[in-house]
């Protein structure tokens, strides 16, 4: 990761203090990352082995996420922030929050490497592999914004959601016309529909990140932001 660009957004009390935390949050951006491309691999490969440890491995994101969450109450308690300051501890908490939930959906999709696939099936699994790598592409440099608090750059990486999303539609569209052709297939193909869900859902979750970005930087919320709107930014 690049360097954290502290400085057009804390006061000089506050550089030690969040500068630790903002590093953490970051070293827990990479695990989850490595989950998520763990995951894809244990899925394409059938590599059972790698899926379990990435269903073991989740604890230790659950537990930074607390530790994270438990040091951004401290500083609030001894600093008492205002304005950006607070802001920025808002964002932290935020995006742990949202990391968490990454690495949740990491496992769901862990878990279809488990499962038992016909040579035909798995061509389905390459589909969802595609998906995943364009899901993976956007959560690093999600990341990579967050970790230079870009709000250029998360405006231009939010709008990339919508094409993972015409990209899970079409998959869906596979995997549900491959269930009516074939319904003894329908156990396996579900565990597929639900990984796929799971990419979608970690897409939604970076764009959440990036509107995070986007608050803390220009102060403005985009939750419900149109397309029209971002461009506006």
């Amino acid at each position: 990761m690049n360097s954290l660009n502290l400085g057009r957004h804390i006061s000089g009390q506050f550089n030690e203090d969040l500068e630790r935390v903002l590093n953490l949050v970051m070293h827990m951006g990479g695990l989850v990352e490595k989950q998520l491309n763990d995951s894809l691999i244990a899925v394409v490969d059938s590599n059972q082995e790698l899926a379990r440890n990435v269903l073991a491995n989740d604890a230790q994101i659950n537990d930074l996420e607390m530790s994270i969450d438990d040091e951004c109450t401290r500083v609030i308690a001894k600093r008492q922030p205002a304005a950006g300051d607070l802001r920025l501890i808002m964002a932290i908490v935020k995006t742990i929050a949202d990391l968490e939930r990454i690495g949740d959906e990491a496992q769901k999709i862990a878990k279809v490497a488990l499962e038992d696939f016909s040579p035909k099936q798995k061509d389905l699994l390459l589909n969802l592999d595609n998906l995943g790598h364009r899901v993976l592409g956007f959560l690093q440099v999600t990341l990579d914004a967050f970790a230079r608090m870009d709000d250029e750059a998360a405006i231009k990486i939010h709008s990339t959601d919508s094409k993972i999303d015409r990209e899970y539609e079409a998959l869906m569209r596979q995997l549900m016309t491959y269930m009516m052709e074939d319904p003894r297939s329908i156990p396996q193909i579900m565990s597929v529909i639900w990984s796929a869900r799971a990419l979608e859902r970690i897409g939604d979750r970076c764009q959440n990140i990036c509107e995070y970005i986007i608050y803390l930087v220009k102060g403005k919320v985009v939750r419900h932001a149109t397309s029209e709107d971002m461009q506006k930014l």
